[in-house]
């Protein structure tokens, strides 16, 4: 998904905006078809809450390297912070 949403940033950037929104959109469904079931497979098991800290907490731990080796930004200090943000809503979001 983060190739979908930003990888033409690197790439298509000279190409009209609805080449990149198609070319997008098609990569984004494929995970969409799985994200959907494993959704509904997951809220079996945790609450809405849970999954969407999962979701972030994996879209992050994505999308960190993602921005910084494929992107070429550079890894700050508040990365980490924001890190230990996402550690305490994990912890708030699963404790007993």
């Amino acid at each position: 998904m983060t190739l979908a949403w930003y990888g033409h940033l690197k790439h298509a950037h000279t190409r009209a905006w609805y080449v990149a929104a198609i070319a997008s959109w098609t990569i984004a469904f494929f995970e969409y078809m799985m994200q959907v079931p494993a959704n509904r497979i997951g809220y079996t098991v945790f609450s809405l809450p849970q999954l969407k800290i999962m979701q972030e907490v994996i879209t992050l731990s994505v999308f960190v390297p993602f921005s910084i080796w494929y992107m070429g930004q550079p890894l700050k200090m508040d990365h980490l912070y924001a890190g230990l943000c996402l550690l305490g809503a994990v912890y708030f979001t699963f404790r007993g």
